[in-house]
């Protein structure tokens, strides 16, 4: 048994497929100055092979997992971009006289070697982008053929070096039963990608003295425990054979939930809802029995092209995602940009904590145009059925009303051009700030909904980068202070009798479900790959035996009792069930 890191969740057993390395063994001559110019020639001519294999790669990414895991790639283009990067590749072209592919592959080394040296295991990982975009380059400067992965024979186990994201693009879900890695982490662009293609997947195995593993060897991987076995004893084959049994039965039972309502076992009902970024995790959503949409993510239909949308697009999309719906809500967020989610046309200046600078609403209310094209666009849509207009990031009264001067004046707009909306729409704010936490009171008497972002909420409350390897173990969703916040955050709602939700991750966390329940917060938003299991974890909840559950770990003092006794609930639960 080897020792990893969990990338993606899962157990896989079968036949491993050693993938080669990419390496390059480039002879080191020197050019005649003659030559110069047909050398930036082959360069840009590589770059502009690069990249339109980079977007072609991207567009077919991006209709398997929609745009949100997709835009991997635009960190790739970026590079090819960077001018940072390219001087580099130029200068040592330009003072050296060396080939184009030499330039390139020392420019690699150079820039990998730096990223290494940090102290950062996020930085490091991105070490792995540059390498995957100077391959690509490389391999179109020496007209090296593409390393092609087995797709004609039985499912196999994918061992490899690193894999960048470049090369998990063309997997085939249907033949890669899992992935094995000696390099990357959880927050590896590669680890990213095989958690939206549900493929499990073990990291970080870069420290073991000898992997002995070669193609033909028989594997097992527990993406759960980050646990790798090398032609495993036929007792060891028995058990995993099980584990990997129970978890497909348990995935084709909990489909079968997808048209049941989520209610417990003593009558409390919960309406689950999704959290989207495209047309296409919607079906998945209503595949799934999602009871409409709880977060529409906007902010991904600006992203991926050249310009700001159009009114006129962004009313289709908003259209069809309504209509969709079948009459269940769709909540929309305003546009919501800013901190890790960029524009290439729209650049934002560089800050020390992005997370906390200029983002989300407050670009909205300093950009009002911009704003009001999107608010006119979600009001068109609004007249198609239920929708309800939800803003980031408040931390004030003036926020609010600064907000919704601007939706006046959209209504105003349309009112004298004769087109139709919902004049009565909904709006509301997400609490995901602890200043609106604080202020939950006040801010109940402005808006017709709260929806708590616990994402960012658990980052700000414990000032907690949880993107960051270092301090991720600092990272509780349990913590007695998000409990505390959250239960502000309920009883304001329920106090001024508006309607209060979760769309965080934390939503999706079977584990909360006793939570919500003794919050009284019954609408709960969450990815479409979690509606299933909530939904099952409901199902087989009391509701009376669940509060009294939350009661007592909401006056716990400490993260690791409260997650303790929550998972113990989950035990007890599932022991009846057998």
């Amino acid at each position: 048994m080897i020792q990893g890191i969990s990338g993606a969740a899962g157990v896989a057993i079968g036949k491993a497929f050693v993938l080669p390395s990419w390496e390059w063994d480039l002879p080191d001559q020197k050019m005649d100055v003659v030559d110069l110019a047909k050398e930036f020639e082959r360069l840009y001519e590589g770059i502009r092979t690069s990249r339109n294999e980079i977007e072609t790669i991207k567009q077919e990414f991006n209709e398997v997992v929609g745009p949100e895991e997709s835009s991997i790639f635009d960190a790739h283009l970026a590079i090819l971009e960077d001018p940072v990067f390219m001087s580099e590749i130029q200068g040592i072209i330009e003072r050296q006289y060396k080939a184009a592919e030499v330039a390139v592959k020392e420019a690699i080394d150079h820039f990998v070697t730096m990223f290494d040296l940090l102290d950062d295991e996020y930085m490091k990982e991105r070490a792995l982008d540059i390498k995957d975009v100077g391959n690509r380059l490389l391999k179109h400067l020496l007209g090296a053929p593409e390393i092609t992965l087995p797709s004609d024979t039985q499912p196999y186990i994918l061992v490899a070096k690193e894999l960048s994201p470049s090369q998990l693009a063309h997997l085939n879900p249907n033949y890669v039963l899992g992935i094995v890695t000696l390099i990357g982490g959880k927050t590896s662009h590669s680890a990213i990608m095989a958690r939206a293609l549900g493929i499990p997947m073990v990291s970080g195995l870069e420290n073991s003295v000898n992997l002995p593993v070669q193609t033909g060897d028989t594997l097992i991987i527990n993406g759960d425990e980050g646990t790798v076995y090398v032609n495993p004893s036929e007792k060891m084959m028995e058990k995993y054979t099980r584990i990997r049994n129970q978890q497909l039965r348990k995935k084709e039972q909990l489909q079968v939930l997808a048209e049941v309502d989520a209610v417990t076992k003593d009558g409390t009902i919960m309406n689950l809802a999704a959290n989207i970024s495209s047309t296409k995790e919607l079906e998945m959503a209503l595949r799934h029995g999602a009871k409409g949409v709880g977060l529409f993510r906007t902010e991904f239909l600006y992203m991926d092209r050249p310009t700001f949308p159009t009114i006129e697009e962004q009313y289709e999309v908003y259209r069809h995602v309504v209509e969709r719906a079948g009459g269940q809500s769709v909540v929309i967020r305003t546009l919501d940009i800013g901190g890790d989610k960029q524009l290439d046309y729209f650049p934002l200046a560089e800050e020390d904590n992005p997370f906390l600078g200029y983002r989300a609403i407050r670009i909205s209310l300093d950009l009002k145009d911009l704003f009001k094209a999107q608010l006119t666009a979600i009001l068109r849509a609004s007249i198609h059925g239920k929708v309800k207009i939800m803003y980031p990031m408040i931390s004030s009264i003036d926020e609010i009303r600064e907000a919704n001067q601007v939706l006046r004046e959209a209504m105003r707009d349309l009112d004298q051009q004769g087109i139709a909306y919902d004049k009565d729409v909904q709006i509301g704010i997400m609490i995901e700030v602890p200043a609106a936490v604080v202020i939950a009171d006040l801010l109940a008497a402005e808006v017709d909904f709260f929806s708590i972002g616990t994402n960012d909420l658990v980052q700000y409350v414990l000032a907690v980068d949880r993107m960051n390897e270092q301090i991720a173990h600092l990272y509780h969703p349990f913590h007695p202070s998000i409990l505390r916040m959250l239960k502000m955050t309920a009883d304001a709602a329920h106090t001024a009798g508006i309607d209060i939700s979760v769309c965080g991750e934390l939503a999706g966390d079977e584990r909360a479900v006793p939570i919500w329940i003794e919050l009284g917060i019954h609408n709960l938003s969450m990815s479409p790959q979690s509606l299933l299991r909530v939904k099952h974890r409901l199902l087989n909840t009391c509701a009376e035996e669940a509060k009294a559950v939350a009661k007592s770990c909401i006056s716990m003092s400490r993260s690791h009792d409260i997650e303790a006794r929550l998972e113990e609930f989950i035990e007890e639960n599932t022991e009846r069930l057998n």
